[in-house]
């Protein structure tokens, strides 16, 4: 199954261990909460392309991610690979 992914705006690292809840009316407004932890093995990093082994607690493959041109210069499709 393929999902798109939108590149949004780097963050500071102190944002990686951040749950809580954004004020309405602020930037990210709403409730965050940390779903997975984990490494990842990178593969392959060009401009049309990602290709990662994630290493979390609760996903864990091989994933692709390209540019999804048709939508935008910020979009990516993302998918597992099988194998």
């Amino acid at each position: 199954m393929r999902r798109l992914a939108l590149q949004v705006e780097d963050h500071s690292i102190e944002f990686g261990a951040f749950e809580g809840v954004i004020p309405k009316g602020q930037y990210g407004a709403g409730s965050i909460e940390i779903w997975d932890s984990g490494n990842y093995v990178l593969h392959e990093w060009t401009e049309q392309r990602i290709e990662v082994t994630l290493e979390g607690s609760r996903i864990a493959g091989r994933y692709v991610m390209t540019r999804f041109r048709r939508k935008g210069e910020r979009e990516w499709l993302l998918w597992r690979k099988d194998s």
